[in-house]
């Protein structure tokens, strides 16, 4: 594909020697091969009719798994420095599940990329439940196993992907695996995930392993108006969704009393919690608008919310969204990372962007490049403000599963016929690979 002239005549500001370029992707989501590996809490959901959009299941997937060199060949001709993939817990707990790994793992490295495992990305074994505490001593156990076999390779460690949104929507709302439906009844979901997220860094250290992070899910919150009640809706959201997830992790402690409605000893739990993180990952798409509650049902980026809830999600007029409906605010990530930076003050360690992206259609992906390019520029806004960013992953590498809503989104630089599993870039991967090169001749220059 032809360079991208707008490259050439605007091209993104040069970021830090040493920034680190990535793709991210997931497990569940791509790898297939679901009869070489136990069952996930996402396998017995996608076998519920009418639990996924499509009636899909992730069972084969991108095949991932039987075509990962395939993959690997494409991350090296991205020119990316790193590829975060997740570990899938239900294939360690099979035989022969970590060769995978071994074999994916030096095969990056052998390309010239970084691997940045993530231990938990959802699919949770399915004889295993986040209700129940025990659940992360034996998700403790899964990462010293991980790390023994990894370790002596694997330089960059993530524990949890989004416990936030696998709390609200796989706990409170029931839209994703594995369809509880507990609402606030869902919070010791959260806290038994930061636990093993505490307990899993203390494993990691116990083997040698350095340089550890979480990937959180991350957004400004706006009130709909300046009315109180709009107000206090967007704080408490705010709380709900950033806070909740943050200050354990940052400050060693819950907010405004959240702490009350957890499970077992909260205090010596949050002294494990907060152990020490080398960097605080961040997932970013979008603000979200917040205004009181409507007494009604709301459907909102492909998502139910009760009536009960006490704020509603609104939508964000005058911007353009993605073919999902979600909107595109780049400026929302230059806040984003101005005010946690304010808000947390030396407790935030340096902050990596360990997934932003969106799903649009077609090879000639211009509404990604777009995307993408407003992106990278309001992060290096935050740069030049000062925010100590060390690193940026695009979500994602391929198109992939995309949970509740199976096939009908494509949010990958490179678009997978299922039926055939080719494998095509598309333009907005050429234009990352050129803004990657363009990067590394400033840089050095």
């Amino acid at each position: 594909m032809a360079n991208d002239p707008r490259a050439a005549a605007h091209p993104i500001p040069p970021f830090p020697a040493g920034f680190l370029w990535g793709v991210s992707t997931s497990a569940h989501q791509i790898e297939g091969a679901a009869d070489a590996r136990e069952p996930s809490v996402w396998d017995a959901f996608t076998a519920e009719p009418g639990r996924v959009k499509d009636g899909s299941t992730a069972a084969v997937a991108c095949d991932h798994y039987h075509r990962h060199t395939e993959d690997v060949a494409l991350l090296a001709g991205l020119g990316v420095d790193a590829y975060r993939f997740s570990v899938s817990w239900p294939r360690v707990n099979s035989p022969g599940g970590l060769d995978f790994y071994d074999r994916l793992v030096d095969e990056l490295l052998a390309a010239g990329v970084r691997p940045v495992p993530t231990l938990f990305h959802w699919d949770l074994p399915v004889d295993l439940d986040w209700l129940e505490r025990d659940t992360a001593s034996r998700f403790a156990e899964y990462s010293s196993t991980v790390v023994g076999r990894l370790g002596d390779r694997v330089q960059k460690w993530i524990t949890l992907n989004e416990p936030a949104e696998h709390t609200l929507l796989g706990h409170a709302l029931g839209t994703h695996a594995p369809g509880k439906q507990l609402l606030f009844d869902a919070l010791p979901v959260a806290h038994h995930q930061l636990l093993a997220h505490g307990l899993a860094v203390q494993a990691l250290r116990a083997a040698g392993a350095g340089d550890i992070g979480i990937a959180n899910s991350h957004g400004p919150t706006w009130p709909a108006s300046q009315e109180p009640a709009d107000l206090e809706a967007a704080a408490f959201y705010d709380v709900l969704l950033n806070r909740l997830f943050a200050e354990p992790l940052l400050l060693g402690e819950y907010p405004e009393g959240l702490g009350d409605l957890m499970p077992g000893d909260v205090a010596a739990d949050l002294k494990v919690i907060s152990e020490p993180l080398d960097w605080y990952g961040i997932n970013y798409y979008a603000p979200t608008r917040v205004g009181a509650p409507q007494g009604t049902e709301i459907e909102f980026g492909g998502i139910t919310m009760p009536a009960e809830l006490p704020f509603s999600v609104q939508e964000i007029e005058g911007v353009p969204v993605t073919d999902f409906g979600w909107p595109v605010v780049p400026e929302g990530l230059t806040e984003l990372l101005t005010t946690f930076r304010d808000r947390y003050g030396d407790r935030l360690p340096p902050v990596v962007i360990t997934e932003n992206g969106c799903s649009y259609e077609g090879l000639d992906d211009q509404a990604r490049i777009a995307y993408l390019d407003g992106h990278l520029r309001a992060l290096h806004r935050a740069l030049e403000a000062g925010v100590d960013v060390r690193g940026y992953f695009v979500w994602s590498l391929l198109d992939n599963f995309e949970w509740a809503e199976g096939y009908a989104r494509r949010f990958g630089l490179v678009h997978v016929d299922f039926a055939t599993q080719e494998r095509t870039p598309k333009a907005s991967y050429a234009w990352l690979r050129d803004v990657l090169g363009a990067q590394r001749t400033r840089t050095r220059g």
